[in-house]
């Protein structure tokens, strides 16, 4: 007798208990921070690329970011900020984070995203994975606490994709996500990997890499500075 009434209790206690269980709460997209666009920075940091051009690579992001011009368009976006995530890659299974996700408003933020940039070591090794690189940025933007209006992957290099899956299969994953993949090309007279027979860097860039809404290729050259370039590039993808 003592049991059945025990049992009752305990099923009334658990039908009490049942609505509070049942109240909505807010899915993780809905907890997500707002901004224009969530940015991840896929620099090249293979073995192709040495220590001088690791440095202009992260001394150029981090100069872009603090320019006048991609501050005011940060500024005029519909929510006045940035999510970026700077990360180096190199072999299929050399793929680093080398400044974590963080909100770009001003110029104190931009310098303080920089600063941390370019201290970091370099980690990277092995030999060109841009579709690792690329799977890479994606789970960290699927993942980030950021609901950005444009999620963006840009892709800097010297040469084609050599290791992992083919690049044109992580792309275009990236692209059926919503996710828009630009590249930068980085053309240096007698230092790149041949792309394809006859072909430039920057063609086989537009063929294999970018794709999504309004992706492009930029080239940093002879004629424009990587630094030039890569400030052209990120107005481009905020503004």
């Amino acid at each position: 007798m003592a049991a059945m009434r025990w049992t009752r209790r305990l099923a009334v206690g658990l039908g009490l208990a049942a609505p509070s269980l049942a109240l909505p709460s807010p899915t993780w997209a809905q907890r997500r921070e707002p901004v224009d666009v969530e940015l991840a920075l896929a620099a090249d940091g293979s073995g192709s690329i040495d220590d001088d051009e690791l440095r202009l690579q992260r001394e150029g992001y981090a100069a872009a970011l603090a320019a006048p011009e991609v501050l005011s368009a940060i500024r005029n976006g519909t929510h006045g900020s940035l999510a970026v995530i700077y990360t180096e890659w190199g072999g299929p299974h050399s793929q680093h984070v080398i400044a974590d996700w963080a909100l770009i408003r001003d110029e104190a933020s931009a310098r303080a995203f920089g600063e941390k940039l370019i201290t970091s070591p370099c980690a990277a090794r092995g030999y060109n994975s841009i579709s690792a690189a690329i799977d890479f940025c994606v789970n960290l933007i699927e993942t980030n606490a950021y609901a950005g209006l444009r999620r963006v992957i840009d892709v800097s290099g010297d040469g084609p994709n050599i290791g992992g899956r083919a690049v044109e299969a992580a792309r275009d994953d990236a692209v059926a996500k919503g996710i828009t993949v630009n590249a930068l090309a980085i053309v240096r007279p007698g230092g790149n990997v041949p792309a394809r027979l006859g072909q430039p860097l920057s063609d086989y860039y537009r063929d294999a890499v970018i794709g999504g809404t309004g992706a492009f290729v930029e080239v940093a050259d002879a004629n424009r500075s990587f630094a030039e370039a890569v400030r052209r590039k990120i107005v481009t993808e905020i503004a």
